[in-house]
């Protein structure tokens, strides 16, 4: 009866079967720092105040997540008409939907079983929604050849990056697969290694040179990870999350050699394509610098690329539409694979829709064709203006040094706490304190840099560009104060 205990009325209960203790090891292991404890408060804060208690702010601007819409950013309205076709076809007799709306509804709705986007799709996604997205990427690539077999949908880019770390991870103790990852970190990585048992091989970013890629760095990496495990991946973000980077066409040619040299497999992690807004920058993607340079290294490196509906100018991350393309994968491998993928029986179908339509928009000469233009083209500028303006504002802060966002929805800047307030034992990471105590004081909900890894004695926190810009700018004036403040309260 060892498994059995008494309740507060005396009567015997049996003890739990799943606790802390007897759980799977690994899943306490993982950590997620977009959705943590500051994003946990940050609800408790909401709450408060909707149910009228007195704070030192009016609201809680969140600026921890890049959910796009949740921060004002308006949908497509072309995606909405179709998808809201495609969901109640008694709508395509509504003269109020433009034509081509209802054409590229119709075309979707004759791939779906029986018509609906109800029913299951094939494991690795609608073939003609396939065929798109191998033409988008041929478009892309400047014609470099896309095979729709080599096309897997999935929910979102993260369930493409898990799967293929899944298919990555082996071995055990000093044979273990161990995947190198930068530093900073967006924390879907460290936390699928984790959940995996997979060895996080961490490479830092230069901060000193716009968070740049150095091969030195790498290599010291690798070098040192061969001791104690076997690195198989290399995992890119271009551009950067958190830190905001462009990859230069010269630095993904180098990380390709690398790559070849090393005998790892590159997992590009480029759902920010479209998110590019310095100037002199520009986004190439693995997949068309890997063919341009030739056989030796196009038949070769073994290559997974993945994208999403989630950022970009669309913003769609309910929906959870996304792709993967895989380059020199293994026959075998793949038909392992297909055979994972069919296990989660297939992605989200309105997803797949979504995918279709942002591979193969309105084109020139049909009806929706300028406002799908006039729409896209204000949301990039929109976000290109935010990206300056949040680098101007905190580089005027003293104490806070903040890198050009070059593309991507974040900026990464670096804190300069003050010794008493890094000696103080709060039980939390100096930048966790940070951060939880301008949440506290006004409402603005960012999240440390010890969130995404940072080099040891450095401070960071990372916050979207999202928020309107009305709202930025007081997100911004907030962060001054808030940080003036904190350090004359700590020196």
């Amino acid at each position: 009866f060892s498994h059995q205990k008494k309740t507060k009325n005396g009567m015997m209960s049996r003890a739990k079967v799943l606790t802390i203790d007897t759980m799977n090891p690994t899943v306490k292991k993982v950590e997620y720092a977009v959705r943590g404890p500051i994003v946990a408060r940050a609800v408790e804060l909401e709450r408060e105040l909707s149910e009228g208690m007195k704070k030192p702010f009016s609201e809680v601007i969140k600026a921890n997540i890049g959910d796009a819409h949740a921060m004002g950013q308006q949908p497509i309205t072309f995606f909405r008409q179709v998808l809201a076709l495609c969901s109640y076809p008694e709508l395509l007799s509504d003269s109020t939907f433009p034509e081509d709306a209802k054409s590229r509804a119709c075309s979707i709705l004759n791939s779906c079983g029986g018509n609906s986007m109800g029913s299951y799709s094939p494991s690795q996604g609608i073939e003609s929604v396939r065929q798109d997205v191998a033409r988008y990427i041929e478009r892309r690539d400047g014609g470099v050849p896309c095979d729709p077999d080599n096309i897997y949908l999935t929910t979102g880019a993260s369930d493409g990056i898990v799967t293929m770390l899944k298919l990555l991870v082996c071995g055990e103790g000093a044979t273990r697969a161990g995947v190198m990852i930068s530093i900073p970190q967006y924390p879907l990585y460290s936390a699928a290694l984790a959940e995996l048992g997979a060895v996080q091989i961490n490479y830092y970013l230069n901060e000193e040179k716009f968070w740049s890629l150095d091969i030195s760095e790498l290599q010291r990496a690798l070098d040192e990870a061969r001791l104690y495990c076997n690195p198989r991946a290399l995992c890119i973000i271009n551009p950067g999350n958190p830190t905001g980077q462009v990859q230069s066409r010269e630095c993904i040619e180098d990380v390709i050699r690398f790559a070849a040299q090393e005998r790892l497999f590159l997992m590009a992690d480029e759902v920010y394509q479209d998110n590019v807004y310095a100037e002199g920058c520009q986004f190439h993607s693995f997949k068309k610098v890997l063919f341009e340079m030739g056989p030796e290294y196009s038949e070769t490196v073994e290559l997974a690329s993945f994208h999403s509906t989630s950022k970009c100018y669309m913003g769609e991350c309910g929906f959870r539409g996304g792709y993967m393309e895989i380059i020199n994968m293994d026959d075998d491998v793949k038909a392992q694979l297909t055979k994972l993928l069919s296990v989660r029986l297939c992605p989200p179908v309105p997803g797949q829709a979504l995918m279709d339509l942002v591979v193969n928009p309105p084109q020139p000469g049909e009806p929706s064709y300028e406002r799908f233009i006039k729409e896209r083209t204000a949301t990039l500028s929109t976000l290109a203006e935010k990206a300056k303006l949040t680098e101007q504002v905190l580089n005027t802060v003293q104490g806070i040094s903040c890198n050009p966002v070059q593309g991507a929805m974040y900026s990464f800047p670096r804190i300069t706490i003050p010794e008493k307030a890094v000696k103080e034992d709060m039980g939390q990471q100096p930048d966790m304190f940070y951060c939880m105590k301008m949440l506290e004081e006004t409402g603005i909900c960012l999240v440390p840099g010890s969130g995404f890894g940072q080099r040891e004695g450095t401070y960071h926190f990372r916050m979207t560009i999202l928020p309107r810009t009305d709202k930025l700018k007081i997100l911004l004036n907030k962060v001054q104060e808030f940080h003036l403040k904190f350090t004359q309260q700590y020196s």
